[in-house]
C-alpha cells in the first residue's frame, strides 16, 4: 500500500481516535517509525483533531467543573504522596431546581383544600335537599287541608 492510499484509507484517523484495531495500530506504528514524513503527518493531523474538537468543544458550566476537580481531588488523595492544596476546605453550594418537588409539594394542600370544600358542598347540598323535600310535604299537607277545608 502506497503512502497516499495509506493517509486516503483513514486508518491514521482511526488510530488517532483510538478505534483501530491491533493489526491497523501496528501498521501505523511501523509506518511512523520508517518513514520521518509519516510521524510529521500523523503528528500535524494529530494536532488539527485536538484543535478541532477543542474549538468545537461546549465548556461545562461552573458547578460542573468545581465537581469534576473536587472528584479529580478524592481520587488523587486515594494515590500515595499526595499534597493538599491550600485551598482544599472550599464547600461547593449546589442549588438544586427541583420544580418536581415543588410541585408535588404543592399539591398537597391544594387536594386537601379540594377535598375539605367538596365535604362541606356534600354536606351543604344534602342538608338543603332534606330542607326542600320536608318543605314539599309542609306544601301538600297544606295543599290538602285548604282542600279539605274548602268543601
Amino acid at each position: 500500500m502506497s503512502k497516499q492510499e495509506f493517509i486516503e484509507s483513514g486508518i491514521l484517523e482511526s488510530h488517532l481516535m483510538g478505534l483501530a484495531n491491533e493489526e491497523e495500530q501496528a501498521q501505523v506504528a511501523e509506518m511512523m517509525l520508517t518513514d520521518s514524513e509519516m510521524a510529521e503527518y500523523v503528528n500535524d493531523l494529530e494536532y488539527d483533531i485536538k484543535r478541532y474538537f477543542a474549538e468545537g468543544s461546549v465548556p461545562p458550566p461552573e458547578a460542573v467543573r468545581e465537581i469534576i476537580l473536587l472528584r479529580s481531588i478524592r481520587e488523587k488523595k486515594g494515590r500515595s504522596g499526595y499534597e493538599e492544596p491550600v485551598n482544599a476546605k472550599q464547600y461547593l453550594d449546589v442549588e438544586v431546581n427541583d420544580t418536581h418537588m415543588k410541585v408535588h409539594k404543592l399539591w398537597r394542600p391544594a387536594f386537601i383544600a379540594v377535598f375539605i370544600l367538596s365535604k362541606i358542598f356534600l354536606i351543604a347540598g344534602l342538608y338543603f335537599y332534606f330542607k326542600s323535600v320536608a318543605q314539599q310535604e309542609e306544601l301538600e299537607k297544606i295543599k290538602t287541608e285548604i282542600q279539605v277545608n274548602n268543601k
